[in-house]
């Protein structure tokens, strides 16, 4: 059966949900937000440039939303990763968006639009359970369910770099409880990063306490500070 819905409206021209009270992303540049938060906060053109060939990094992402962190990491790992690496992308959504929903969201995007494209041409409505599609050297491990029953199914220490994204703590605490963050502790690879959006104080205590060394770093747009993180190797 399909999931329920998650009330996706639209505002200004970009998706907005009724569920949280929040935009799914930033007014100012969805796609330099992303950019700057999840890209340059965990270093990744840097590393993939650096990434041995033949080899597979894993990134984990909670809340696939609008799929443009995913685009934005396939399109940075095609750029810079040496021939016959792989991209593994691991996220999760418990309100997955219609096709034309996603279709419509990812049209304000022209530079992803191949991308895009794909994605759509793959996407269907979502049952509960993981979905597995591949893009070129990109696979999309997408889980459909809540983050608090899907995360412990995930294995422990695979994740290379993490997305924490989702609506903002404060509209939307369960994704960003002490058991999620700790669950995001236990799959992290050691040396593995972590960036988020949010500098909350109650995030950055969280993920502290879960082993994770954090910093405060600038943020994107009107939101003056942001997390990073990593964990000792």
């Amino acid at each position: 059966m399909p999931v329920p819905d998650h009330n996706l409206q639209w505002r200004d021209g970009q998706p907005w949900s009724a569920r949280f009270s929040d935009r799914y992303f930033s007014a100012a540049s969805g796609l330099e937000e992303t950019r700057h938060v999840f890209l340059q906060g965990n270093r990744l053109a840097e590393r993939w440039a650096a990434w041995p060939g033949g080899a597979s990094f894993h990134v984990g992402e909670t809340g696939f939303g609008t799929g443009l962190n995913f685009l934005c990491a396939r399109k940075l790992f095609e750029q810079q990763a040496p021939p016959g690496s792989t991209l593994v992308f691991h996220s999760l959504e418990r309100w997955p968006l219609s096709p034309a929903e996603l279709q419509a969201a990812l049209a304000l995007w022209p530079d992803l639009q191949q991308g895009a494209d794909e994605l759509c041409a793959s996407w269907g409505k979502l049952a509960p359970g993981r979905h597995r599609w591949q893009f070129g050297a990109t696979w999309l491990e997408l889980d459909v369910g809540d983050v608090a029953a899907v995360l412990p199914d995930w294995p422990p220490g695979a994740i290379d770099a993490w997305f924490l994204d989702g609506f903002a703590p404060a509209r939307n605490p369960e994704m960003w409880s002490a058991a999620v963050l700790a669950e995001v502790a236990r799959c992290t690879a050691p040396g593995g990063s972590l960036a988020t959006f949010t500098s909350a104080g109650w995030v950055r205590r969280g993920l502290q306490r879960s082993g994770f060394a954090v910093q405060r770093v600038p943020g994107y747009g009107a939101k003056r500070e942001m997390l990073t993180a990593h964990r000792a190797s």
